[in-house]
């Protein structure tokens, strides 16, 4: 099909050599990760501590949670997935073309090339949106615009929300964390495929038509001085069906420092920007992201 990337000729070498890949990425057990009702979080102080209490566990525990009555209507999610499979079945030449939707370079992203093994490839392709790109986005794909648009106003909202509630236990203004702190809400299809790594085994995560999925992520737990936890997670792809999701990345700007609340600290500090320099080192050189530990005192 002419939408979809050559992977197959990227990766021939590693397919034809397929060593260093002892994971089972088919028999894993099946999970169900927290589920946060935010239904009551303005119904008083008895129901918003129950609710921080739960976020709190959930963010320390496993690094994962899910959300329900979350604000954003299945109107918006449907519209999104609808746009995003008319996006993602643009012939692949249109969507490498940077001018596509007049977006920065790289954008769109596919595979890795960098990969050594079949551990490290990634089957995949996503478009990298900037908020502050969307307004500049071409008049022709007007409906995807307002639709991301409207996705992007529903998720900020959320997303300051959970900032709060994690900010609570620690004792951090909520400021600190809205300006600071990025963390990454998701839905995912119900095809399915994320994976996280919990007690020393993959976990496959039950997809949840109602809920979003938030991911507490490295600068979460940079923050909180190692309270809560980023896990390792993955998505494995199917043989079957193609996958779809929606990431929104709740991030704050390049130059702020990261700084851990508690002490004695457990990560120097650090920027957004001095991260992301380190990931892409990372990932030219070994072929995987090595994340938060980088930046262990």
């Amino acid at each position: 099909m002419d939408f979809e990337p050559p992977f197959q000729g990227t990766c021939k070498t590693l397919l034809q050599n397929p060593t260093h890949y002892h994971d089972k990425l088919s028999d894993v057990d099946e999970c169900e990760l927290p589920v946060i009702d935010l239904n009551n979080l303005n119904f008083g102080h008895t129901e918003r501590e129950k609710i921080v209490s739960e976020v709190a566990q959930a963010a320390s525990q496993w690094g994962f949670f899910q959300v329900v009555n979350h604000g954003v209507s299945q109107e918006v999610v449907n519209n999104m997935q609808y746009e995003q499979k008319r996006l993602f079945r643009q012939p692949f030449p249109k969507k490498v073309e940077n001018n596509l939707l007049n977006l920065s370079a790289n954008s769109y992203r596919w595979g890795n090339p960098e990969a050594t093994c079949l551990k490290q490839f990634s089957w995949s392709e996503a478009f990298h949106i900037s908020t502050t790109e969307i307004p500049t986005m071409r008049t022709e794909h007007k409906s995807l615009r307002s639709t991301i648009e409207a996705f992007v106003k529903t998720l900020s909202g959320l997303a300051r929300s959970i900032a709060e509630i994690l900010a609570q236990p620690l004792g951090i203004k909520p400021v600190y964390f809205e300006e600071n702190c990025p963390a990454r809400t998701m839905y995912q299809d119900q095809v399915g495929g994320l994976e996280i790594y919990k007690d020393g085994r993959w976990l496959g995560v039950k997809p949840n038509p109602e809920a979003l999925i938030v991911n507490i992520g490295d600068f979460f737990e940079a923050l909180s001085n190692g309270i809560y936890k980023s896990i390792k997670h993955r998505v494995v792809t199917s043989q079957k069906v193609e996958r779809f999701s929606v990431a929104y990345f709740y991030c704050p700007s390049y130059d702020v420092v990261i700084k851990s609340c508690g002490k004695p600290a457990l990560y120097r500090q650090f920027t957004l920007r001095e991260y992301k320099q380190q990931t892409q080192i990372d990932v030219q050189e070994i072929g995987e992201k090595v994340g938060l530990s980088r930046f262990l005192l």
